[in-house]
């Protein structure tokens, strides 16, 4: 989730990891970013988790994240119900039903956000799978993401043992990411090569 700008009191090696990854991610040719969105959705579709759910939260990739335009045709094409995240002023986020592509509209910080009915603070915990964006993610699965905290705090609510996965690149995982007491974990990684569980 873009951040206008960083959290006060933002870790040192976190801000530096993200300016790296960022201008790496800035670098991605556009035919690459529709090639990687591709693998990425097959992977997840092709897990025992996402072809269990009856709801998957996810997000609604923006410029050079890992793309989810794919997924989110592969999971209404199974039938499943998709939410995703709405950004409320304090920055927590709200959850809407996916709709299709016209049922997204432009939000703040260069977001696209669902116009449906939200569905409250709580509803991401209703999800049987969960993908999230982020930057980096440690060999213990701990997740560094753009510095706003909106997913940190999201996935507080979401129950323990649920499918928890963040997309990202390759050189993404494995990283020393800086913890610090707020951080949420996830269970798995998502990239174009294939799918990491932690």
């Amino acid at each position: 989730m873009p951040s206008s700008q960083p959290a006060r009191g933002a870790h040192p090696g976190k801000l530096a990891l993200r300016d790296q990854l960022t201008t790496a991610r800035n670098r991605l040719a556009v035919v690459e970013l529709g090639l990687f969105a591709r693998a990425l959705a097959g992977h997840l579709l092709a897990t025992e988790e996402v072809r269990r759910a009856a709801t998957v939260a996810a997000y609604v990739s923006i410029g050079t994240e890992p793309g989810t335009s794919w997924l989110f045709d592969g999971l209404v094409a199974a039938g499943k119900r998709v939410v995703l995240p709405v950004l409320l002023a304090d920055g927590d986020l709200d959850w809407a039903a996916y709709d299709g592509g016209a049922g997204l509209a432009p939000a703040r910080h260069g977001l696209l956000e669902p116009t449906s009915r939200r569905l409250g603070v709580d509803a991401i915990g209703t999800a049987d799978a969960v993908v999230v964006p982020g930057l980096a993610v440690s060999p213990s699965g701990v997740r560094m993401g753009r510095g706003g905290g909106s997913y940190d705090r999201a996935l507080g609510r979401v129950p323990v043992g649920t499918f928890t996965c963040v997309a990202l690149y390759d050189d993404e995982v494995d990283r020393a990411v800086p913890v610090e007491p707020h951080d949420r974990a996830v269970t798995a990684a998502v990239t174009p090569s294939g799918l990491r569980r932690f």
